[in-house]
């Protein structure tokens, strides 16, 4: 572990305060859920709880289903970071913090298609991956933005379609209701 040198006290509660530097660093938001481990040495370690993480098998088959499906690439993330990649984008991607552009798509819980003027955004803060086209469908769980569904073209001639269109709505809606079950 990495030591911050800042000390809090611990309420009557039982409550402790993460400095707002380390909510920022880490993206806590107010509401978001933490889950609370214990380490050998007695020591209490708190990670930003990730449901849709918690699927990471069910979401990576779920992606090479998509990417099969579309011939397109497919990539699925939670409200922080990459969980799902197929084929090249897997090594770019998988594991890697979401960009505050896609982190801001997801907010407006609509579908975003970069066309009819609409550009194509960086999934992660460092993108290289070069793509054509992309659609991105927020995944909503019980009222709340859990993650998102994305698919891209890399080719201009191949570009998305309804049919994409409608696959990434559907897993979107999937997800969403595998986590709600």
């Amino acid at each position: 572990m990495k030591a911050t040198g800042i000390v809090r006290r611990i309420d009557d509660l039982g409550r402790i305060v993460v400095p707002k530097e380390i909510r920022r660093i880490l993206r806590i938001r107010e509401g978001d859920n933490m889950e609370i481990f214990t380490d050998a040495e007695g020591g209490i370690v708190l990670k930003k709880y990730s449901p849709i993480g918690e699927m990471g098998n069910v979401a990576a088959q779920y992606a090479d289903s998509l990417a099969q499906v579309s011939g397109q690439i497919a990539v699925i993330t939670d409200r922080d970071q990459i969980i799902a990649a197929t084929g090249s984008a897997k090594r770019e991607y998988l594991g890697r913090r979401i960009s505050k552009k896609l982190e801001n798509i997801m907010i407006e819980r609509d579908l975003y298609h970069s066309a009819n003027g609409k550009p194509v955004i960086s999934v992660t803060e460092n993108d290289n991956v070069a793509v054509e086209e992309q659609m991105i469908q927020p995944i909503i769980c019980e009222g709340d933005v859990i993650g998102s569904v994305i698919i891209m073209a890399k080719d201009k001639d191949k570009g998305l379609s309804e049919i994409e269109k409608k696959l990434v709505n559907m897993a979107s809606n999937f997800l969403g209701r595998r986590m709600e079950a």
